[in-house]
């Protein structure tokens, strides 16, 4: 029997344009398989960006409400005030610090038992005492005031929920019952009228209360050693500077209007450059991006100042350097950091890198490094860390990539003009590789900056902006993130309360930070891809 023979290539591209599949022919039904990845890539991208703004847009609205409410109730003209007492707060703060400094050194230099310290310091813990104390009929009064703003409030409030439980009922058909809804009308000019009364006694107050810091500061010892008598002199122009405020805050008092009304672009500005991020307060919920921005961009450089170095160095020395036995060992080890989950990474941070590094930072060897010793193992530091190890993989292997397609040409050319291999590299590959370096270094930046869980269990969650005072100092820190903030708070909020719109806000500044450097790491490869072509 004859064997069949194979039709020839020619015969199958001829049948294959016959073949029709769904009216299509063979070559339309590839070309809309393989295109369709795109299209559902661009669905996909619109419809995380629609659920987004549809769940975080009204935010604003609904901020700009809370600002107006937060003015109207009269809980404005109380915070005018306890600024005023915040401030002398820090003053007492500075005045502890300047104690322990001076305690530390008579116990320490001098050798002095603490009990013999303790005595020698009773006419600093006087003065202390007598500037502490200064401040209480002013923080009388704030307690007094704060009572009645947020009487005031409460009672707006309830009115407010009373009319939307009328609504509801109305649109349920139940009339009788929503008619039986009492709701109590609020007069502010009414109820503001007590707090605005008290003005006079604020200013009698703060008369009273400027006399006794100046009298404070006339009986204030004097200090044993240069650095502290400098500090006491810096305290005294600290408070001096405390009491020039006082004029401004009585006419911020004075000049006070609840009706004045809350420009539309404050709900946008109060979170975009907000430095406070408070939920759940019985006093005024705030919502501002700035420390939980200030956060995740601490952490991510930490994380790019030790993922950069090693990840192109090693990208560097296996396309470079490395023998083939050498590579095959060193990328799949460096790839496999990648499969390693996040969680797992963190908890490895709060168990052991974060307990490591704060064993280093006690060491004495190590005290002359900025930050050491410190108290807190989940900070900055150790959240960065652990990002830097996520961010090791991208990096290598993108700037691997890089290297690998510069033409050898260039290398062969540097070799026969009489270059070393280390002159080769730093002034041909490297640079004739950068854009790809650039890009991979973008991408690694986007990849640690939508992390996670390991900012979540190893920076700290502080919110709070970092005191960049303490210079280098500040990676030692506990911060709070963007990813964190959301992954933290999302479980617990009220589906379309003001809170849980905010976390959606959040998350759109975070999706368009992603995009933003995915994109422009994007540009930086196409760039690369046509210099090279």
């Amino acid at each position: 029997m004859d064997t069949p023979r194979p039709a020839p290539a020619s015969d199958f591209l001829v049948n294959k344009k016959r073949i029709r599949v769904f009216g299509l022919s063979f070559d339309d039904a590839v070309k809309i398989f393989f295109g369709g990845n795109a299209i559902v890539s661009v669905l996909v991208l619109a419809l995380i960006t629609y659920f987004l703004f549809q769940e975080g847009f009204g935010f604003f609205g609904q901020n700009h409400r809370n600002l107006l409410t937060y003015r109207q109730a009269g809980l404005e003209y109380v915070d005018f005030i306890r600024t005023q007492e915040s401030a002398h707060t820090a003053l007492t703060r500075y005045l502890s610090d300047l104690r322990l400094r001076q305690f530390n050194d008579l116990t320490v230099a001098k050798k002095q038992s603490p009990a013999a310290a303790n005595q020698a310091l009773a006419a600093f813990d006087e003065f202390a005492a007598q500037y502490g104390d200064a401040v209480e009929p002013l923080r009388g009064l704030v307690s007094d005031l704060t009572e009645q703003a947020t009487a005031i409030k409460t009672k707006f409030l309830i009115a407010e929920d009373k009319k939307v439980e009328r609504q509801q009922l109305a649109a349920e058909g139940k009339s009788v019952e929503a008619a039986a809804v009492v709701i109590e009308t609020v007069d502010f000019a009414t109820e503001l009228k007590t707090l605005t009364g008290t003005l006079p006694i604020y200013k009698e107050t703060t008369a009273e209360f400027a006399k006794k810091l100046d009298a404070a500061l006339v009986a204030a010892p004097t200090m044993p050693m240069p650095e502290l008598a400098g500090r006491l002199d810096r305290f005294r122009q600290l408070t001096r500077d405390y009491l020039a405020t006082f004029p401004a805050t009585t006419r911020s008092l004075e000049t006070w209007d609840y009706t004045r009304d809350v420009p539309w672009y404050q709900s946008f500005t109060a979170f975009l450059f907000g430095r406070e991020w408070l939920t759940a307060s019985f006093w005024q919920d705030w919502y501002g991006i700035v420390p939980l921005f200030v956060g995740s961009l601490m952490v991510s450089l930490v994380a790019l100042l030790i993922a950069v170095p090693m990840g192109v160095g090693a990208a560097i020395y296996v396309n470079q350097i490395a023998s083939v036995a050498e590579q095959r060992f060193i990328k799949p080890c460096i790839e496999f950091i990648s499969a390693i989950p996040s969680v797992v990474l963190g908890f490895f941070g709060i168990a052991v890198l974060g307990q490591f590094l704060r064993w280093l930072s006690q060491q004495e060897a190590l005290a002359w490094v900025p930050g050491f010793p410190f108290s807190e193992r989940l900070n900055i530091l150790t959240a960065g860390c652990l990002l830097a190890l996520i961010a090791v993989p991208t990096i290598f292997t993108l700037a691997e990539d890089a290297l690998q397609n510069v033409p050898k040409a260039f290398k062969e050319a540097s070799f026969a003009l009489g270059a070393t291999r280390l002159q080769t590299i730093i002034k041909i590959v490297v640079p004739a590789s950068l854009s790809g370096i650039i890009s991979a270094v973008l991408l690694g930046l986007g990849r640690v900056i939508g992390e996670t869980m390991v900012v979540l269990l190893c920076a700290g969650n502080r919110i709070a902006i970092p005191d960049f005072t303490a210079g280098l100092a500040v990676v030692t820190q506990p911060v709070h993130t963007m990813t964190g903030i959301i992954a933290q708070e999302m479980g617990e909020v009220v589906r379309g309360s003001i809170h849980y719109r905010a976390l959606f806000v959040v998350g759109i500044c975070l999706f368009f930070l992603s995009l933003a450097i995915n994109f422009l790491a994007q540009k930086i490869v196409n760039k690369y891809r046509i210099s090279i072509g």
